[in-house]
């Protein structure tokens, strides 16, 4: 006789397991969801009594969470201030960048200038300065000054290679050290930037004459001094 209340397996004894596996439901027409059992016979995850996967920090206790949690904020940290010292010397570069570009642009256009200032400096100097052509000429270098153009060069100037170009060198008494005596052309600078040098004739003390050099070695002027051509 067989026991009803012990239903038994699906090939064994007892009434026999009906398990409908049809993908439709024959009531709804809908397709049904897939239930797979999870390995070990325990229920699927979302069924009712099945436990939700567990977080793999409650494998560890609190205080290795606490060392987790410390490490990755000092590498987000790390990973900000590096972003920030990038972003600064970014924007350095570019600053400096305009700047550098700025003043190539400045100086091309007044270098272009340079002859037109120097015509107005010899109709100043000639006397011939006068009327509108006055104004403008005053207010041609008033924008040039604007700009940053610096003329420099004057008559006892001590000599410098880095700013003086020499066209003319003679020897004198009147002097202790090679000194500009004569400006031929005034120079320009920008900033720290020479756009033309000075053009000078320049003096140096007798006692500086070669031996070997004769004192007629060319034409004297008024002072006694021989010039002669910088070599």
């Amino acid at each position: 006789m067989t026991d009803r209340s012990n239903p038994g397996s699906e090939f064994g004894d007892g009434d026999p397991v009906i398990r409908d596996k049809r993908r439709i439901d024959p009531e709804t027409g809908n397709m049904r969801e897939p239930s797979e059992a999870p390995a070990g016979g325990g229920p699927a995850p979302g069924t009712p009594g099945a436990q939700p996967p567990r977080d793999p920090s409650d494998l560890i206790g609190p205080s290795a969470q606490e060392a987790l949690l410390t490490e990755a904020l000092a590498e987000r940290t790390a990973d900000l201030q590096r972003l920030q010292a990038e972003y600064v010397n970014y924007k350095r570069r570019v600053d400096r960048d305009r700047v550098a570009n700025r003043e190539v642009v400045i100086g091309s256009v007044l270098t272009e200038l340079l002859q037109t200032l120097d015509d107005i400096g010899r109709a100043r100097d000639a006397g011939e300065l006068e009327g509108a052509f006055k104004a403008v000429a005053e207010s041609v270098e008033r924008v040039t000054e604007k700009l940053g153009l610096t003329k420099y060069g004057e008559v006892g100037d001590a000599f410098d290679p880095r700013i003086h170009e020499a066209l003319l060198h003679n020897y004198s008494d009147e002097v202790d050290g090679p000194t500009a005596t004569l400006v031929m052309q005034p120079g320009y600078r920008l900033g720290e930037r020479i756009l033309r040098a000075a053009r000078v004739a320049v003096s140096e003390p007798t006692e500086q004459l070669p031996a070997t050099e004769l004192p007629d070695a060319g034409p004297a002027d008024e002072t006694g001094t021989s010039e002669k051509p910088a070599e």
